[in-house]
């Protein structure tokens, strides 16, 4: 699978995605934060590439906010 992380910054922003794109159908997983995009310890939200517009869109909506979503 093509990868892309979401950047959260809370543990809790991660479940709370979790827990979204878990109940529309979409598979995600947490992961450890890759050390190239943050030094910060902590986790992130790995997807589908292909899932990246339908996921913002999702995020939007439910006004979670994010650091960022990026290829990996």
């Amino acid at each position: 699978m093509e990868a892309a992380v979401i950047l959260v910054y809370s543990t809790t922003h991660a479940l709370q995605i979790e827990k979204l794109l878990h109940a529309h159908g979409l598979e995600c997983k947490l992961i450890p934060v890759p050390r190239h995009l943050s030094s910060d310890c902590g986790i992130c939200v790995s997807i589908s590439r292909n899932d990246t517009e339908t996921v913002s869109g999702l995020l939007a909506r439910a006004a979670i906010e994010v650091e960022g979503i990026y290829e990996v």
